[in-house]
């Protein structure tokens, strides 16, 4: 069984025919993305990075997490 193939043009990333150059209007977004990246990181970068964490990791375990919070105090006001 003989089958053919259609020829189309492929998709590629590379710029043969041109230099692969960065144009202003991409440098001047890139640098506007390092400015905003370097301010992020100020006073309270760590705590951020702290409640990040932690959200990330009680999210996908939420109701495992209320019900682990609710025994806890529920203890504590029984030894109170």
């Amino acid at each position: 069984m003989n089958s053919q193939r259609t020829l189309s043009s492929r998709w590629s990333t590379a710029s043969i025919p041109d230099a692969a150059d960065t144009s202003p209007m991409e440098l001047s977004s890139l640098s506007g993305h390092f400015h905003v990246c370097q301010d992020s990181k100020g006073r309270w970068f760590s705590l951020h990075c702290l409640a990040e964490a932690a959200h990330g990791f009680v999210a996908p375990r939420f109701v495992t997490s209320l019900v682990t919070v609710t025994m806890i105090i529920g203890i504590a006001s029984l030894a109170l």
